[in-house]
């Protein structure tokens, strides 16, 4: 006799089971004044989309950025090519400055290196800056279309400020990609988890 919760089998002739969606976590990794975080497995066909989800990623310095890029299959380096744009909204806690832009600084036009995902971000400075945030990359593992990204990250920065920025872009390959390296943009992640999950087909 089986048990049946909303469609999903829960309990069958004894055998539990639980389904938790169409997310599937598949690794995750925390920080301690690394100086990257690379995913070098997990990544391939089995899912269209892959997301990473960063929490709590403080940096050692100040005015320093989250960044990513990727590897194809068999290739190394992190150096993938990739056009990218980039906008912001950001406002103060004392209510005086705020704005919404685009940041042509952090995007890349037909570029090798490292591409932003989060705003200026402090170290040092504040012990509680921080940023968090997610990954979104889509049909990795096509030999036909380029890979599409997208990333949106929420930054506490320069003691008073919250930012919340957003990236999308493409990597200019028809080879597939699976690997992925997070980093700052100078000096180590000081602490923080990034975690892989894959997405199903619904």
């Amino acid at each position: 006799m089986a048990f049946i919760s909303n469609g999903t089998t829960i309990l069958d002739n004894g055998a539990f089971q639980a389904s938790l969606g169409n997310l599937v976590l598949i690794s995750e990794q925390t920080a301690s004044g690394s100086a990257s975080i690379s995913f070098t497995s997990g990544i391939d066909s089995t899912y269209p989309i892959y997301k990473f989800e960063f929490i709590n990623i403080h940096p050692s310095g100040d005015g320093v950025r989250l960044q990513f890029q990727g590897n194809a299959v068999g290739e190394s380096g992190f150096n993938e090519t990739m056009t990218t744009t980039s906008f912001r909204a950001f406002h103060d806690e004392a209510g005086s400055d705020a704005d919404l832009q685009y940041v042509p600084g952090t995007d890349q036009a037909q570029g090798t290196g490292f591409q932003d995902i989060t705003d200026y971000g402090g170290g040092s400075g504040g012990a509680d800056e921080c940023a968090s945030g997610e990954l979104w990359l889509f049909g990795l593992s096509s030999t036909t279309f380029v890979k599409h990204f997208m990333a949106k990250a929420s930054t506490y920065l320069l003691t008073d400020y919250q930012s919340q920025k957003y990236h999308a872009g493409y990597f200019n390959t028809i080879s597939a990609i699976d690997e992925i390296q997070f980093k700052m943009s100078s000096g180590n992640i000081d602490s923080g988890t990034i975690k892989l999950y894959g997405i199903k087909d619904s």
